[in-house]
């Protein structure tokens, strides 16, 4: 029986000339319409982006699969202890998110500052109305909390504002463009020195509620709060009140405890609040990215028996 390919998201077609080159004997499928691989599942080696359907069968005794790239960078709505104890590999696509985050990031920071989201709500009214702009971004500190490969390209954008740029990562290991690098464990230091609070984090068991009522009140009331990481990293009523009784001046959120937002969520009406809907990884160059920088060097590492070294997850991270 020949090895089965399946990658479940619509490609460019010279993709599939590639992938024969590389892999010549094996059957290949994609698409993003299940009917392309559903039959395929359970014979599928190597299978890219993560569908509901996987589970289902890939985690069966007799599925072949063995190893799992998914099309996202977090995997934390993944069966990861299933992954684990059947050895699937599992590879993630973190760092194609690094340049399209941080301009929504940056796009934020600035919106809010230079309060672009109040002109652009008086203008479905045509007022005009100064609304006490009176902020700058340059020569402000701002606190990446997770300096990864989205934090990297937030804390170079940073030094182009003349910025101080203090960064909180798990290991502490110093990196370029971040003047000072705090563990985990000194967040609570960190806060109240910060203009602006950048959350770049993945969702672990070590991160969930990582801001909380009391990091929120630690934080200055002038400052701003971005977080594209995953809404469960901070207690979002506590963010509310926050915002509310204005302990900090504004937020800009991508990611919610529950997506879609509902609409009866208190945060749709609050003034100092730009809310996105989870698309601040979106780009145009989304796919190219996770093939060339990440699948396709790790899947010609993996027929010649290597090991993928390419965004292995770490089942005991949790990323």
């Amino acid at each position: 029986m020949k090895k089965k390919l399946i990658i479940t998201q619509d490609l460019d077609s010279t993709y599939n000339d590639i992938l024969k080159e590389i892999i010549p004997e094996w059957e290949i499928y994609i698409g993003k319409d299940p009917s392309i691989w559903l039959e395929h599942l359970k014979d599928a080696e190597i299978v890219a982006g993560w569908k509901k359907e996987i589970k289902e069968h890939c985690l069966e005794e007799s599925s072949q699969l063995k190893w799992l790239q998914t099309w996202s960078a977090g995997v934390n709505n993944l069966p990861l202890s299933e992954l684990e104890s059947r050895n699937i590999q599992l590879t993630s696509a973190n760092g194609v998110h690094a340049y399209p985050i941080s301009e929504t990031i940056f796009g934020l920071m600035l919106a809010l500052t230079r309060k672009i989201h109040t002109y652009v709500k008086n203008q479905q009214s045509k007022k005009w109305h100064h609304a006490n702009m009176n902020l700058e971004m340059h020569e402000k500190t701002v606190g990446i909390i997770g300096v990864g490969a989205i934090g990297k390209e937030t804390a170079k954008i940073a030094k182009a504002f003349g910025m101080k740029v203090l960064g909180v990562r798990h290991s502490g290991i110093q990196e370029d463009y971040v003047d000072e690098m705090y563990k985990q464990e000194q967040l609570n230091e960190i806060l109240p020195l910060c203009d602006y609070v950048v959350i770049t984090l993945p969702l672990t068991k070590e991160t969930y509620r990582l801001l909380g009522a009391e990091q929120l009140k630690l934080m200055k009331s002038s400052a701003f709060l971005i977080n594209i990481g995953r809404g469960e990293i901070i207690d979002e009523s506590a963010l509310v009140q926050a915002l509310t009784e204005n302990e900090i001046a504004g937020a800009g959120l991508d990611v919610f405890i529950k997506e879609p937002l509902s609409e009866d969520s208190p945060l749709w009406e609050l003034e100092n609040v730009i809310i996105t809907p989870h698309t601040s990884g979106s780009t145009e160059h989304y796919n190219k990215r996770v093939m060339d920088d990440i699948f396709i060097p790790n899947l010609k590492s993996y027929i010649d028996d290597q090991k993928t070294i390419i965004n292995v997850v770490d089942f005991e991270k949790g990323y």
